[in-house]
């Protein structure tokens, strides 16, 4: 790594990427090759800060992989209006006026939970066997909540 090799905490990855961002997005004149790098490399540190430095290679891969899903899952639904993004537990749920943005919500890999009226996100290592009779309300008090966006009232649209 040569990006995060100093950050040992989460909140030390994330103000390193919010700073590399700002100094090498391609919208802010860097180039997308090195933003890939940094991304790529960011998922692992992430996933090193959270799960602790003794990760094996084939947990590190792991985490790797479902970083980058989750990351690639949220940069295609970030820009929606109207919507709200939030992680609860190690899923991604989607509320508010989904309806329209249903075919984009989808196409990310998002499925529908009809009885909570939601979209969600989790990869493989977090699918369950049968539906959850709980209410999304009850989810979030079990597993903590996160709004990665909030709708255009919140004004925060920042991820991390």
């Amino acid at each position: 790594m040569k990006w995060f090799n100093d950050c040992p905490t989460l909140e030390e990855v994330k103000a390193k990427y919010k700073q590399l961002a700002k100094r090498y997005h391609p919208d802010l004149g860097g180039d997308t090759a090195t933003m890939q790098d940094i991304n790529k490399e960011y998922a692992f540190a992430a996933a090193k800060a959270v799960r602790g430095a003794n990760l094996s290679d084939e947990e590190a891969e792991n985490e790797i992989l479902s970083s980058e899903a989750y990351r690639i899952a949220i940069e295609q639904i970030i820009h929606l209006e109207a919507v709200t993004i939030e992680l609860v537990g190690y899923w991604i749920w989607v509320t508010g006026n989904t309806y329209p943005n249903r075919a984009t919500l989808k196409a990310a890999g998002f499925l529908f939970a009809s009885k909570k009226q939601a979209w969600y996100f989790r990869t493989a290592e977090y699918k369950v066997n049968k539906s959850s009779s709980k209410s999304l309300e009850e989810i979030r008090n079990k597993y903590g909540s996160e709004v990665l966006n909030e709708d255009k009232r919140g004004r925060n649209r920042f991820i991390n």
